[in-house]
């Protein structure tokens, strides 16, 4: 079976974590998004797998390879303009046109049984089919109407106030027969919910809808992001260590994943779910509470408290630090008694003085440096970076 995996965009709001990579390569639990994506296709049985590539597309290559590691075959499709998801999936045709395929964003990380999808789809007659799922506010999602036999009757992107007749949200994953790429045009900018799906519906052309369960989001802000890691954290069998650990008079309550050469030191406590990289230290009198990653080469110094933060790789955190649903991107330094508030994302590079406060929900662009005894309220951008 094929699929198509949709990477052009620069992930824009997910800034400063796609300065230095693209979106799809962001990581959750200490592997690329886009790793686990191809993991979960192989999984349901998707094996020829096609990637269109736009912002920085070299690195999702590096990444992947020709596939062969994960168990299937990859091939990648440059944009050269922005062509939208459409526009983008029609210049992928030449792999695409011989079979029914599914569609689905590079940013989308999920546990749906896709097989399902595809052989419903098999046995109805429609063009598309939908992957629904039912959320609380869908106002950042296209919505649905569907009717008892499955047929999509209206569809509507992003509905405003009063617009909002369903709570059905498309996930952005889609079957498709080749058929529709009669219906977008060549080198120009198309979009499936906004162009091909309100064209294919004034031909009374069907569109189906079918009902997802599971866990599904796409990575397009900080708070889906922060979702996928704790849900991801979630699902982890049990404890796993990976080579050479070493260990004092700590507390370690699981489950846990251990990369090799991690020390952990006196008196401190690990409450799982947590991922720990390799060659990471974490001194003494440090506590790491559950749904935390950290990458490898890091260190966190004595009498930390790591709270449902994500810290990327090469990271060192000073003595008495607190981070709390924090993002931590490569190479930062935090120095000795800061405070790192509730959905702060700190990109690359950044050096963070002593004794200093990051209010809530504050973002700090990439090769900034903070002066020790600051409280930043507001988000602070380095003009290098637009």
């Amino acid at each position: 079976m094929k699929a198509c995996i949709m990477c052009g965009g620069k992930g824009t709001r997910l800034r400063p974590l796609t300065f230095d990579r693209p979106k799809p390569n962001i990581p959750i639990i200490n592997k690329a998004s886009v790793v686990h994506l191809v993991e979960q296709l192989a999984k349901e049985g998707f094996t020829e797998i096609i990637i269109t590539l736009g912002y920085m597309g070299d690195k999702i290559l590096e990444e992947l390879g020709d596939g062969s590691m994960f168990g299937v075959h990859v091939e990648y499709v440059y944009e050269e303009t922005k062509l939208g998801t459409a526009g983008g999936v029609k210049n992928a045709e030449k792999y695409l046109c011989d079979e029914p395929f599914l569609v689905v964003g590079g940013d989308h990380v999920m546990d749906l049984e896709l097989r399902t999808m595809y052989r419903f789809h098999e046995l109805n007659d429609a063009i598309i089919t939908i992957g629904l799922l039912s959320i609380d506010d869908p106002r950042e999602f296209g919505i649905a109407d569907m009717d008892v036999n499955n047929r999509i009757n209206r569809f509507l992107e992003k509905p405003g106030p009063g617009e909002i007749f369903s709570n059905l949200a498309s996930t952005g994953i889609y079957m498709c027969d080749p058929e529709i790429f009669k219906w977008i045009p060549e080198n120009q900018p198309y979009d499936f919910a906004k162009d091909l799906f309100p064209s294919l519906m004034a031909e009374d052309r069907r569109i189906n809808g079918l009902l997802v369960r599971g866990h599904w989001t796409d990575v397009g802000n900080p708070a889906a992001y922060r979702q996928a890691q704790r849900w991801m954290l979630e699902s982890m069998p049990g404890t796993t260590i990976e080579g050479h650990f070493n260990t004092k008079d700590s507390r370690i309550n699981g489950p846990l994943k251990i990369g090799n050469n991690v020390v952990i030191g006196s008196n401190s406590a690990v409450v799982g779910p947590v991922v720990l990289g390799e060659n990471t230290t974490i001194g003494d009198n440090v506590l790491i509470g559950p749904y935390t990653t950290i990458g490898s080469n890091c260190v966190i110094k004595d009498g930390c408290r790591i709270l449902s933060s994500y810290i990327f790789n090469d990271v060192t955190i000073g003595s008495n630090c607190n981070t709390s649903g924090t993002v931590i991107d490569n190479t930062t330094v935090v120095g000795q008694n800061c405070s790192l508030e509730n959905g702060t994302v700190i990109g690359p590079r950044v050096h963070i003085g002593n004794n200093s406060t990051i209010h809530s929900n504050v973002k700090i662009w990439p090769d900034l440096t903070i002066k020790s005894g600051s409280t930043m309220q507001d988000n602070l951008l380095n003009p290098d970076y637009g």
